[in-house]
């Protein structure tokens, strides 16, 4: 009873910062806890008149359905090899450029590399995508002209319209959009590590880059696990917005082969013709596997010596 009391009296003396606590966990509670009661569309033939309660259950239809649907494979390969090539490419890339601006001696051009970088990460995929499509038009596009001027090529290429080049194209786009705001936190880790092993190492001979593998990477280690662990996790996530847009919506059928991952599919086939049981049931497929991935992910960490949990 005298610690209920305790723990009473240190809520009220703290009342103010608990209200920050507070607000945040209603807002989450509310957004993202309250609508998981949606996942019981999966399991039923959802009728928007009867409502959760009054749909036929039908238990493991929809994912039958799903999983024997003639796109599956399809769309599972598109999927995984999109975000592997996203997590391959896309990952190390802003540690590499945190590393290039550790190195940087002159302030104003480091901030001004900065600046330039991590612009595109608040701008919209809507504005972004926009972006590409005019530079890599086929009439008057930039990198048409340039490779153009260059004899390089003959006549402009409807990059958008080659199955081939999509992949390139989705990756390289999202890398310039997240690669310098993503160094911002690795710069951040860097700029904790203690100077004097630095000094140390560079009294013994020392290189720069020795001091890079054998200082700052291993320093930064722990907070380079946790976000790889959290990428992993996000291997069924290749993409919604960016595919969606430099595909014109979904409809162009001559990229779909390539293009379509599980949230596009969920949103055309079962958003679209108001499949919504057969939707939820996909989204939940790939809820499953992310916290199943990330549940492994963490525990191969935790045996190296750093995890979330």
């Amino acid at each position: 009873m005298t610690g209920q009391r305790s723990l009473f009296k240190q809520f009220m003396l703290q009342w103010e910062l608990q209200l920050f606590v507070l607000i945040p966990l209603m807002i989450l509670f509310v957004f993202q806890y309250i609508p998981m009661w949606g996942v019981l569309t999966a399991f039923q033939d959802f009728n928007l008149h009867k409502g959760f309660l009054g749909s036929e259950w039908v238990g493991l239809k929809h994912f039958y359905m799903f999983f024997n649907a003639p796109d599956f494979w399809q769309i599972m390969r598109n999927t995984i090899a999109i975000s592997f090539l996203k997590l391959l490419i896309g990952f190390p890339a802003p540690i590499i450029l945190a590393l290039m601006l550790n190195e940087i001696r002159h302030a104003w051009f480091k901030r001004w590399v900065q600046t330039i970088s991590y612009l595109p990460h608040f701008m919209s995929w809507v504005i972004i995508s926009g972006m590409v499509v005019s530079i890599l038009s086929v009439d008057n596009g930039s990198l048409n002209l340039l490779l153009e001027k260059l004899n390089v090529i003959d006549e402009p290429i409807s990059w958008l319209s080659l199955p081939e080049y999509f992949w390139t194209i989705l990756v390289t786009t999202g890398i310039w959009k997240e690669i310098g705001f993503g160094a911002i936190i690795y710069l951040a880790a860097i700029s904790g590590v203690d100077q004097s092993m630095y000094e140390a190492a560079h009294i013994d001979g020392a290189s720069r880059l020795k001091q890079i593998v054998y200082i700052t990477i291993p320093s930064i280690a722990p907070i380079i696990i946790i976000f790889l662990i959290l990428d992993i996790s996000k291997i069924l996530n290749a993409g919604f917005e960016d595919i969606l847009l430099l595909t014109n919506q979904g409809q162009n059928a001559v990229l779909r082969p390539v293009s379509e991952v599980i949230d596009t599919y969920v949103y055309r086939v079962g958003i679209e013709n108001m499949r919504y049981s057969y939707a939820t049931a996909a989204g939940l497929f790939k809820a499953v596997v992310s916290v199943a991935l990330l549940v492994i992910a963490n525990s191969i960490a935790r045996r190296l010596g750093s995890s979330l949990w």
